[in-house]
């Protein structure tokens, strides 16, 4: 018989090769494949979205879930690295542009607008006072690490963009988006300094101020 017609065996005698030595290194591995899935499932989510595939309600609730996610994962797997998330897509291939905008660059869900009368409407204004409120005070107290900082003005944003009637240059929404993208930018464990700080706040006190006028004006 001809063995060279038949595939070879194969060895089992050879060592395997272990990613890792330890459970630290094992954890560390497991917080990148966490990453890596947070990310490639907000860019299924995305394109799904685009394509009519799922709709607001369950778009928004799925978004949030995975934004909320991935400050945490980041810190997780980034935290103690050089590394940034954008660093790690290069490095692993990640084809993911519509994540790479809604993770780091807008921090909240695509916005819808608040519908369904004056209950939902007051419903909302009531969420967004309240989310400039505790942004404000967080900074005041000198809150000034990303992941306490990225979490509230991302509530404020996305209750900002739920608003009926602003027009498109409104300053509050062009505000806490530069914001929240320069937010989105740095690693969670990040700390933004004395400066950034007061300007965050003078940010968010002149948008407050502009949210007001906003109110009276609706009530003309």
């Amino acid at each position: 018989m001809n063995s060279g017609k038949w595939p070879k065996a194969i060895d089992e005698s050879s060592p395997e090769i272990d990613l890792y030595e330890n459970s630290r290194e094992r954890k560390a591995y497991d917080n990148l494949a966490d990453l890596y899935a947070i990310i490639t499932a907000t860019e299924h989510l995305e394109r799904a979205y685009a394509n009519d595939a799922i709709d607001q309600a369950a778009y928004t609730r799925e978004c949030n879930k995975l934004l909320s996610q991935f400050k945490i994962t980041e810190n997780a797997a980034l935290g103690k690295d050089s590394m940034t998330t954008e660093t790690f897509m290069r490095v692993y291939q990640m084809d993911c542009p519509r994540a790479k905008e809604r993770l780091l660059r807008m921090g909240v869900p695509e916005p819808t607008k608040t519908s369904g009368g004056d209950a939902n409407v007051a419903m909302t204004v009531k969420d967004t006072t309240q989310h400039f409120i505790t942004a404000m005070d967080a900074v005041k107290l000198d809150q000034r690490a990303v992941d306490e900082l990225q979490p509230l003005l991302s509530d404020l944003m996305s209750a900002l963009t739920q608003l009926p009637d602003v027009p498109n240059d409104f300053a509050p929404n062009h505000k806490v988006r530069r914001w929240l993208e320069k937010l989105n930018g740095m690693r969670a464990v990040d700390i933004i300094d004395e400066d950034d700080s007061r300007q965050l706040y003078h940010d968010l006190d002149s948008s407050y101020t502009e949210f007001e006028r906003y109110l009276r004006s609706q009530t003309r």
